[in-house]
């Protein structure tokens, strides 16, 4: 009232300076900033002035003024009534009882960046202004006794709207925070409404001709006097309660209940400040009210168990999820207590993440709470927190309860993502329980082919609806299952089985409602793992291999080998005649398909189980296994068979013959016939020595000379021819070899006279230089120059001379061919041609060493270069 500003701090050191020279009326510190305006008088009368102090800056010790204007915008005196400012320094509202308002928009700090205009004018007394900024957009609200309304300040033309028609005093408006939605309070006496910048929100009826009105933390804070109500107060004496108390009342709007409450006597204004409430008293008191801390807060409210109110308290205090659920928690665990299992499942479900599930579970195991625990168990899967165990009792749950309908919502759900248990589990409880379509469904929905399969073969044995399901499966699920459940399926429908293993190891496409997708490729499983399948059906199982070998010749080769197996058996079992023609027809078919190259023993094994000798006598041709044709024929003393053997494959093994002739010798009945047949042969091909066919003969007593005697008289006469041949041959070589020594001798005793007169190269006349040779060409020497490769070879005898030479190395090279020499002996017909073309090699010649003595060498060299020139002289005599 003397112009003074105080400064109160914490450490409650008073200090001020003189800001007026009269008196100050209105302060407001803003909360961002360090800025503090104010409205006072300077001199008598009615002019309010209006001045900005900036409380970081100095001068001359008090704080700096940073602008001082007149409050009144116009002429007429009138007095402030209230006065508020925005946080971002840009708008400053200015009330006035006359019921104008002034807005100064700009820069409040300084004079040249803001300008001052009436905003509203009105009839009743301005009792209180906020500003209330949502995104760009800032509104100022307006109280007046009789109305309130807002503004638009943040654009043109500031647009006005009519809020309400009734309004309140001074100091009974505020603004919340955020919590509320930043609503704009007016404390009526009748109610305390709530206003949004364009229409009114909710309304409280608190009762009492309402005083101060302030928001502080999320609470409303209200001063009021009420001749009624006299509440006790720890701040009154008992004496000095009366029927006309102020009252301050606490209300936490968000959760709906009474904060605090308490009596005072001549309430001069509450402060907040330091984090407490200050209640300044007119008597000079100040009570400090200090709010309690969340946790105390809420031990009070479950000593009254007032677990809804704690609740509502915890989130708005933000308390975390631990927190909240402990206090689920405690409330179910009060519920339970006074027997409302309904509503103590509801909180439980509410702890669901943070409580351990088997503690509510223990609660409702009884069975006539078993609502409650399906209850309870239902949310735990939908919030996917729920183990094997749980879906397990759930489901049990809905099977005691026969909810067939809670049932089905329970597992059919839209998609796997939607799924919140354990598919494999719950299809075990359901099969268990006996609900077998449910338990199908899921199989079905989830891929469990498996357990689709096990219970529409096991439990509820529909073998046609199984096979159908797996010619739905791709071909990985398809092969599997068919190698696990084939056997069943195949004995209790074969026809069917058999075709769907037919596709699966042909062209295997799945099925699709009905009909195959014939643009995917298709797949084939090895249809030789499938053979055990048809174990007991032999008719199905012939039908598949039949079916395999002609659409799928490439097919394994155990099929094969099955099949053969199969009909051999069918044809040793066979009684018709024509029909065991027919088999033994496709069995032989079979055998000379060509499929048993690389298994002939296996092949051989079967025709030989089941005696089945046409086989036998194929494979073992087909194997060139002549020698058991032959023992087998003997063995059945088919004669005329053993000659046809020996004729047929005699080229491949002439030993045959020679068996045969053993053979027949061996026999004491009459077969001049079939040994006159041998012997024939063998003398035409020279196979046996004829004293060895004389010993080899001399074994059968029925055979007499007669048998033998056209065969040696034959064999006698071609040994005389040949023996004459090589008497004449062997004279004529040695004449030849006495006439070419005989030239080899001249040429080196005697003299050689050159008598030719032209150039063997040109057949121009012979001229000097020239050059001759012991071969007896000469040459022109310039002619010799440009045809020879050598100077010591005749250009003309040299392509000759080179054939020999080249033949002469490659005798050489053969000299130690051990093993030629004896696989030719061996094979040859005449063993002695062959040793004698081998000592015409040098074969059997004696090498000379390097290590030899040089006469020895040389006399070595000597030799061999006569016999060259033999050679040589002979074959161009020749």
């Amino acid at each position: 009232m003397e112009g003074q500003i105080w400064f109160l701090p914490r450490s409650l050191q008073l200090t001020g300076f003189q800001a007026y020279k009269l008196r100050v009326t209105h302060l407001y510190q803003l909360k961002q900033h360090n800025i503090l305006a104010s409205v006072g008088e300077d001199e008598e009368g009615i002019n309010p002035l209006v001045k900005i102090w900036n409380l970081e800056k100095r001068d001359g010790g008090n704080p700096l003024c940073t602008r001082i204007f007149p409050a009144i915008p116009g002429t007429e005196p009138t007095v402030v009534s209230c006065l508020t400012v925005h946080e971002n320094l840009n708008f400053m509202a200015i009330g006035f009882t006359d019921g104008s308002v002034t807005l100064n928009k700009g820069d409040i700090t300084r004079d040249r960046h803001s300008k001052t205009q009436i905003l509203h004018k009105g009839n009743y007394p301005v009792t209180g202004l906020a500003f209330r900024q949502a995104g760009k957009t800032t509104h100022l609200f307006v109280v007046t006794t009789e109305n309130v309304q807002s503004y638009i300040v943040s654009g043109k033309d500031y647009p006005r709207v009519e809020l309400d028609t009734h309004g309140c005093g001074l100091r009974c408006s505020a603004l919340s925070d955020p919590s509320q939605d930043l609503q704009f309070i007016v404390a009526g006496d009748e109610c305390v409404y709530l206003y949004q910048p364009d229409e009114r929100g909710p309304c409280f009826a608190f009762e009492g001709h309402k005083l101060i009105a302030h928001w502080f933390r999320g609470y409303l804070v209200i001063v009021s006097r009420d001749r009624k109500v006299s509440p006790k107060s720890e701040f009154t004496s008992r004496d000095s309660q009366s029927s006309d108390k102020q009252i301050l009342n606490i209300y936490d709007l968000c959760n709906k209940f009474i904060a605090y409450s308490a009596v005072f006597e001549d309430v001069v204004d509450v402060l907040a400040e330091w984090g407490s409430l200050y209640v300044l008293m007119r008597d000079g008191r100040v009570h400090a009210l200090q709010e309690k801390d969340t946790q105390t807060k809420l031990e009070m409210l479950f000593k009254k168990n007032l677990f809804e109110m704690a609740i509502n308290l915890a989130k708005s205090q933000h308390l975390d999820s631990d927190g909240l659920a402990q206090i689920f928690m405690q409330y179910g665990d009060h519920l339970y207590s006074k027997g409302n299992h309904d509503g103590a499942v509801q909180q439980y479900i509410r702890t669901i993440g943070k409580l351990e599930p088997s503690y509510v579970i223990r609660k409702f195991l009884d069975a006539q709470r078993i609502h409650n625990l399906t209850a309870y168990l239902q949310t735990l899967h939908r919030q996917s927190l729920a183990n094997a165990d749980h879906t397990t009792l759930l489901l049990n749950c809905y099977t005691k309860l026969k909810d067939s309908s809670k049932l089905e919502e329970f597992i059919k759900t839209k998609s796997e993502s939607e799924v919140h248990f354990d598919v494999e589990t719950a299809i075990k409880v359901l099969r268990q329980a006996g609900y077998y379509s449910h338990a199908l469904y899921l199989a079905e929905n989830h891929a469990h082919h498996e357990w689709y399969l096990k219970i529409q073969l096991e439990d509820i044995k529909n073998y046609q609806e199984a096979l159908r399901y797996i010619g739905k499966l791709p071909f990985e699920q398809a092969e599997s299952n068919m190698k696990r459940y084939g056997k069943i399926l195949m004995h209790h429908i074969p026809e069917q089985t058999t075709q769907l293993l037919k596709g699966l190891c042909t062209d295997y496409r799945p099925s699709l409602e009905g009909h195959s997708d014939g643009e995917a490729p298709g797949c084939r499983a090895n249809s030789e793992e499938f053979i055990p399948i048809f174990a007991n059906n032999p008719r199905e199982l012939k039908a598949f291999l039949e079916h395999m070998s002609e659409v799928q010749p490439d097919s394994p080769q155990g099929i094969y080998d099955t099949l053969l197996e199969l009909r051999l058996q069918n044809w040793a079992h066979e009684k018709d005649p024509q029909v065991k023609e027919k088999l033994h027809a496709e069995a032989i078919s079979l055998l000379k398909s060509g499929r048993f190259c690389d298994v002939f023993d296996k092949a051989l094994v079967l025709c030989q189980m089941h005696d089945f000798q046409d086989g036998v006598l194929y494979l073992y041709e087909q194997g060139k296994l002549f020698q058991q044709i032959m023992h087998y024929h003997m063995q059945h003393e088919q004669y005329r068979q053993v000659i046809t053997v020996c004729e047929r494959h005699g080229e491949q093994d002439p030993s045959l013959w020679e068996q045969a002739l053993s053979y027949f010798a061996r026999k004491e009945e009459d077969c001049k016939e079939y040994v006159a047949a041998v012997l024939k042969h063998i003398e035409n091909k020279n196979l046996m020595p004829p004293l060895l066919v004389v010993q080899t003969l001399a074994h059968n007593s029925t055979a007499t000379l007669s048998v033998i005697r056209d065969y040696l008289v034959q064999k006698l006469q071609k040994q005389s021819q040949q023996i004459a041949q090589d008497e004449l041959r062997v004279r004529r070589y040695r004449e030849e070899t006495t006439r070419i020594r005989q030239e080899i001798q001249e040429l080196k005793a005697s003299p050689k006279i050159f008598q030719k007169t032209k150039c063997s190269i040109c057949n121009s006349a012979l001229e000097l230089p020239s050059v001759h040779f012991l071969c007896g060409h000469s040459f022109h020497q310039h002619c010799f120059e440009s045809y020879s490769e050598s100077d010591a070879d005749c250009p003309t005898c040299l392509p000759e001379n080179r054939k020999v030479m080249d033949m002469i190395r490659a005798q050489e090279q053969k000299r130690d061919l051990h093993d030629q020499f004896q696989h030719q002996l061996k094979c040859s017909n005449d063993s002695f041609s062959v040793i004698a073309d081998y000592f015409g090699r040098g074969v059997f010649n004696k090498l000379t060493l390097l290590t030899d003595p040089p006469t020895a060498r040389l006399t070595s060299s000597l030799e061999a270069g006569l016999q060259r020139d033999l050679l040589m002289h002979s074959r161009r005599g020749t």
